[in-house]
């Protein structure tokens, strides 16, 4: 075990502050970095979005863009307590986990930070890009004055986990594990102060009836403990909505009191083409629950497949009432296919309003094709990403790496950035680890999400690889078995640019091209779509192009599988085993 002392900075009430830690690391394989000597400094990134859809639809006064967060922000949870709203995602192998927003008014968001920021939260260093991090669940306790954040992580030695805090700006606790399996849980704390858990779980032995079939189960919590009730667990939902009917994968249930009344919400038919929301109700916490008529009350599957501007995919919903106290609304996830329907920004985070006057919640509009915009709630004024809030639609987000903190945007797989990276003068300069891109081990890669069909992202790089050994540059990345490489390494002793396309984890060298690398390199990805272009440029010429148009199909998570949307990374490596031709 080594010991490193770092410098972490997080965001208190919106002022910056630094902390000095020790932080031990185990000195997992791969995970040394190799001193300063062939580690790439990148001076600059821009990041521009340009869908047609934002162009045909312009925001006019009162409106605001939908989905309200682009990009890989799947499996949103949220809490309101007095006038703020906290909202969370799932983040599988990414570090730091559980990305962490505030809203004062459900349309202007600002990420606070994530929930798991250190390795004694967070173990997802030999986890597979879709492994770790599942389904987090926002709760808040009025009776103790506590937040809870409960969460699956498949990694280490965790499963189940809730952390807390009294002040979700300030940092959370370090994982209570709890002893139960199964996946999705979610808190529930009733009137009377007793407490809740409810989850996903396999059917009991020799009662799985077809594959997908899972139920919900509910456990007593023990609040002193932070401990479920050995023995008070017990099936509230078998299968679904109608057993007969053989439903899948019933899963992220959420328990809501209203007019003295129980609602079970659950995500029915698996994430996915079949994805839609349904709700029960109950006189009882723990049931019986009796579906609603109209169920689902939230789907996109029964709707015609050439759509315009589609979404799909839309379910694993959470409620919370809007900030005028008329209605409530619901965030849930979705998904936007581009023109040959591949879901290279993975799912999204969505919201709309839900009108529950009636004796049921009902999605307004979650049933008929989505519009790209909503009205914004009275007396609420879009900030259209100034003073710090969250862009959507079209934006430019650009980074010189000065600023003494790192932007929340900016995350790593399967290690934390402060394990790779330092800022200077000159920019920002990653150490790099013993692990290249394919390697299911921690790699020293900066990822920024893809949040746009069309887009492009551009970075100056300044490095001299010293080996073969050696790579720098800019990568796509789906996963560990799916991604391209772009970046520059050195053959005997010249350099050469090369771009490489890895799928089901067999690589293939597109092109390459000597370069001269005595003066900083830009190197450039720009899509239109389905179709990726890697351009570069030396001594500020016009971009030029290297292997021409390739697919963003491996940027797909229907073709790559697994649960996460693309990511575009800023990349070094010391065990390079792409050569050019």
């Amino acid at each position: 075990m080594r010991k490193i002392r770092l410098k972490l900075f997080w965001q208190k009430n919106g002022r910056p502050m630094m902390l000095s830690v020790f932080m031990a690391l185990f000195a997992f394989s791969g995970l040394q970095a190799q001193g300063k000597k062939n580690a790439p400094v990148f001076s600059d990134f821009v990041y521009q979005g340009n869908d047609q859809v934002y162009k045909d639809h312009p925001l006019e006064e009162g409106e605001f863009y939908n989905p309200i967060l682009q990009g890989c922000y799947p499996d949103p949870a949220i809490i309101r307590q007095g006038d703020d709203y906290f909202m969370v995602h799932s983040s599988f192998a990414m570090a730091p986990g559980v990305p962490l927003f505030h809203s004062n008014d459900l349309v202007n968001w600002k990420q606070i930070g994530h929930v798991l920021d250190r390795p004694s939260q967070l173990k997802v260093h030999d986890s597979g890009i879709s492994a770790g991090v599942y389904a987090p669940a926002i709760k808040y306790n009025p009776h103790n004055e506590t937040f809870y954040m409960i969460t699956t992580q498949f990694a280490g030695d965790f499963g189940n986990i809730v952390v807390k805090t009294k002040d979700p700006f300030n940092g959370w606790s370090d994982p209570y594990k709890l002893k139960f399996n199964g996946i999705d849980p979610s808190l529930f704390f009733d009137d009377d102060g007793k407490a809740y858990v409810v989850h996903n779980d396999a059917p009991d032995p020799g009662k799985e009836l077809y594959q997908g079939h899972r139920v919900i189960k509910i456990w007593n919590y023990d609040l002193e403990n932070d401990q479920v009730v050995e023995g008070s667990d017990e099936i509230i939902v078998d299968g679904g909505v109608d057993l007969s009917k053989k439903p899948i994968w019933i899963e992220m249930p959420h328990i809501y009191k209203k007019n003295d009344k129980y609602y079970l919400m659950c995500a029915e038919g698996g994430t996915g083409g079949n994805h839609s929301e349904v709700v029960f109700i109950s006189d009882n916490p723990r049931g019986p629950y009796k579906p609603a008529p109209s169920n689902p009350i939230l789907s996109q599957r029964h709707l015609p497949q050439h759509r315009p501007n589609k979404v799909d995919w839309a379910g694993h919903a959470d409620l919370a009432k809007g900030p005028n106290d008329d209605k409530y609304y619901g965030v849930f996830l979705a998904i936007r296919p581009n023109e040959v329907n591949r879901v290279n920004t993975g799912r999204e985070t969505f919201i709309l309003p839900v009108d529950w006057s009636g004796k049921w919640p009902v999605f307004e509009n979650g049933l008929i094709p989505f519009e790209p915009k909503l009205k914004t709630p009275e007396g609420v004024e879009n900030k259209r990403g100034q003073d710090g809030f969250f862009p959507n639609g079209n934006f430019t987000f650009a980074d010189n790496f000065n600023s003494e903190k790192l932007d929340y945007r900016w995350i790593g797989v399967r290690a934390f950035p402060e394990e790779f990276i330092s800022t200077s003068k000159k920019g920002l300069k990653i150490t790099p680890f013993e692990n290249n891109i394919k390697a299911v081990a921690p790699i020293s890669t900066l990822f920024h999400r893809q949040m746009h069909k069309s887009f492009s992202a551009t970075t100056t790089m300044e490095y001299k690889p010293g080996s073969e050994k050696d790579l720098a540059g800019l990568v796509c990345y789906q996963s560990e078995n799916f991604n391209y490489v772009f970046g520059i390494t050195k053959k005997d002793k010249e350099y050469y640019l090369l771009l490489e396309r890895t799928e089901k984890g067999k690589s293939k060298i597109i092109a390459s091209k000597q370069i001269d690398i005595k003066k900083p390199i830009k190197l450039q990805v720009v899509a239109e779509g389905d179709d990726y272009s890697f351009n570069y440029s030396v001594e500020g010429e016009d971009f030029q192009n290297l292997g021409g148009a390739v697919s963003g199909d491996i940027l797909s998570t229907n073709v790559a599988g697994g649960f996460t949307g693309a990511l575009i990374g800023l990349y070094a490596t010391s065990a390079n085993e792409a050569q050019p031709e």
